[in-house]
């Protein structure tokens, strides 16, 4: 008997042996397996935490205006900006011990295991924050073994490489709350169009409950579950010792006010200005578009809020009974190049299409001004005089022929001053400027002005024969406006990532290409098309119809042909211009051509009503004298017409209207009265014809 009971106690001992040495070595091994795969973990790289991050587009004023994701809505906040309530919120319904554990919860992992034993499914989660965030960042959301393995050896080398405050914000960051919003800042603004940082607990609480099932527990797909979820949250917030049970009470009492469902969707401001941005980053930056999309770029623009929402409303007005005419208009600071509006279509709903930046129509007259500019270079003042009548043109060496015409077929058949040719923007004194110093000079004009379409050297090229854009052309009136400095135009001020550096902030360009002297000799000779004493009886100012409603110092000019209609003008510190016509360059039917004066002229006295009235800066080289228009010669009392015309310094007349006046008069006089003294007459005569017959108009019959 006491043989059998030391052999039973002895085999108990082997077992109890074999039993503490069985758990001596798996603790043994597992603290190795454990120490290799911490080693394992460590020695690998941190693990990249970038996530694809919206780009947020700001005004000039720093206004939000839009942005570019690819479906995904994220801005990337820290998370000191998150504020209190939703960092609580969080830790309480998604992981309580969070601050205890190194990646994932064994306690937690425990827990589910047996809990899906005994339901016999994977539907009880033990993730971490941890774990998720590791999740979100590198891998599927398949249940499987093989996924959870992966998760925790993330979860592992996130721990390792990164703080607790670093995991915690990065996870707020990129976990998705419905309806296309990653991250806590973007839930916010999503439903409330706020902050994170200040959110409510209440609010908070709503949002944390959310990434369980966005589907599920979004109160815009169910509120009264995703208040049920709220409580839930409130509860956890309360057991977790975030708040009190008065707060709990409180909280669940009150009263949340969602976004409107059509704020929900999002709007981009001035969305043709956006295409161009985009446009512009891409083919002039060379920025990718992933980058673009993705890259949580803040891109800060040139954009003026208040003048673009102007623009659009006064086109919205214009052609509320209007079907398929179309319009296009922008505004550019000339000091700067800075685009303040653009607008490329009446409709961006209805048409993407970017008539601003994408069309290319023929000018018009709204090329003049760089013809009387190449006028002024050579030689040529606001009172030279060329004679308006019906002209054949003959050229190519006598084997072609052109016959312009003026609107209405109308001339004064008589000699006019340039000064009144292009505020009643007669053709057949340009033609006649045209043709003196060579098609390729309007050529090289335009070009130094800023026109880089190609420009065909014909005679019609001086009516704007060849096609350019919108934008093209508004720009290159800059240099009218700002004293001959050609500038570029500008969309972005600076482009800031991520992380607050600044990689791109573009300077403004600015190179003096233009003779100050004589931009602004041309820009007080555009003035004249808003004043309706230059008209005549053969043609009327073509601004007249607006003078009304321009209020301080501008200047421009039209253009029209038959399938376009032009406005350009400007004052000290806003160039504008405007397009109408239809896409597939129709005939415009009678009252079309009027929109794009009546929307400039709105435009421009809306945009600067607050701003001063400034006047335009005339050089010291630069004189101004008072002169009849009519005839050149200067004005004194006895003028019908006096009108303020800058000249260059020594190139002013010297001859009074009266003076003439009266020299004609005694001749007449003594030769009604049969005092004629035959010599005298003849030299009078001489000289009468000499006034007229300009040494211009004499080049321009040698070339006849």
């Amino acid at each position: 008997m006491e043989l059998r009971t030391r052999t039973a106690y002895q085999k108990r001992r082997r077992i109890w042996k074999k039993v503490i040495w069985t758990g001596v070595l798996s603790v043994f091994f597992g603290f190795l397996a454990l120490s290799t795969l911490v080693f394992y973990a460590h020695q690998m790289e941190p693990p990249s935490l970038t996530v694809p991050e919206t780009t947020v587009v700001y005004s000039a004023n720093d206004e939000r205006i839009g942005e570019f994701h690819q479906g995904e809505h994220r801005y990337w906040i820290p998370i000191e900006n998150m504020g209190d309530p939703i960092v609580e919120a969080t830790l309480a319904i998604e992981d309580r011990r969070f601050y205890e554990h190194y990646g994932f919860d064994p306690i937690r992992i425990t827990r589910a295991i047996l809990t899906n034993i005994q339901s016999g499914s994977r539907a009880q989660g033990a993730s971490t924050i941890t774990q998720q965030y590791a999740r979100n960042l590198f891998l599927s959301h398949d249940k499987t073994w093989l996924r959870k393995w992966n998760e925790a050896l993330y979860a592992l080398r996130l721990e390792l490489h990164y703080s607790k405050q670093d995991i915690l914000e990065g996870y707020l960051n990129t976990i998705y709350y419905g309806h296309g919003a990653y991250g806590i800042e973007a839930a916010s603004n999503l439903y409330f169009q706020k902050s994170a940082e200040d959110l409510s607990y209440s609010e908070a609480a709503m949002l944390a409950g959310i990434p369980k099932g966005p589907s599920v527990y979004s109160p815009l797909v169910n509120e009264e579950r995703s208040m049920q979820r709220q409580n839930i949250v409130l509860q956890s917030m309360k057991e977790n010792g975030a708040i009190s049970g008065n707060q709990l009470l409180a909280f669940q009492k009150e009263t949340l006010d969602f976004s409107p469902e059509q704020e929900i969707q999002g709007k981009r401001a001035a969305p043709y200005f956006h295409d161009a941005l985009r446009s512009w980053l891409t083919e002039e930056y060379s920025l990718d578009a992933s980058v673009i999309d993705s890259g949580g770029l803040d891109i800060h623009t040139t954009l003026d809020t208040n003048l673009q929402k102007q623009a659009e409303e006064i086109i919205r007005k214009s052609f509320q009974d209007e079907d398929e005419l179309e319009t296009a208009l922008v505004a550019i600071d000339p000091r700067t190049g800075d685009v303040r509006a653009l607008v490329g279509g009446k409709n961006y709903q209805e048409s993407s299409y970017n008539r601003a930046v994408q069309a290319k129509r023929h000018p018009g007259s709204a090329l003049k001004p760089f013809l009387y500019y190449a006028a002024l270079e050579h030689g040529l003042r606001p009172n030279s005089m060329l004679k308006s009548e019906e002209t054949t043109f003959v050229f190519d060496e006598g084997r072609q022929e052109y016959s312009p015409s003026n609107y209405n077929h109308r001339y004064a058949d008589d000699y006019i001053t340039m000064l009144q040719a292009l505020a009643i923007s007669d053709n057949i004194y340009a033609m006649k400027i045209h043709f003196l110093l060579g098609f390729e000079d309007l050529q090289e004009k335009a070009a130094r002005f800023g026109i880089e379409s190609p420009l065909e050297a014909v005679p019609a090229l001086a009516l704007g024969s060849s096609d350019v854009g919108v934008m093209e052309l508004v720009n290159s009136y800059s240099p009218f406006a700002n004293g001959g400095y050609r500038v570029q135009p500008r969309f972005v001020e600076k482009i800031v990532d991520r992380d607050g550096n600044v990689i791109f902030e573009e300077e403004v360009e600015r190179s003096q290409d233009l003779n100050p002297a004589y931009t602004a000799i041309m820009t007080d000779m555009m003035k004249g098309m808003f004043e309706p004493e230059l008209s005549s009886s053969y043609g009327a100012v073509t601004g007249g119809s607006i003078a009304d409603v321009v209020d301080r110092p501008v200047a421009g000019k039209s253009g029209s042909t038959s399938s376009d209609s032009w406005m350009i003008g400007y004052t000290p510190q806003l160039v504008s211009g405007v397009w109408t016509g239809y896409d597939d360059s129709r005939e415009l039917d009678n009252g079309d051509s009027y929109h794009s004066k009546e929307i400039w002229a709105s435009f421009m006295k809306e945009a600067l009503k607050d701003d001063l009235k400034l006047t335009f800066q005339v050089p010291k080289n630069v004189t101004e004298v008072d002169i009849n228009p009519f005839n050149g010669l200067l004005a004194d009392e006895g003028s019908p017409v006096s009108r303020p015309t800058l000249f260059f310094n020594g190139t002013e007349p010297t001859e009074y209207s009266s003076s003439e006046r009266k020299e004609t008069e005694e001749e007449e006089k003594e030769e009604t009265n049969d005092h004629v003294d035959e010599e005298k007459y003849e030299q009078f005569k001489k000289r009468e014809e000499e006034k007229k017959e300009k040494w211009l108009d004499r080049l321009v019959d040698w070339f006849n």
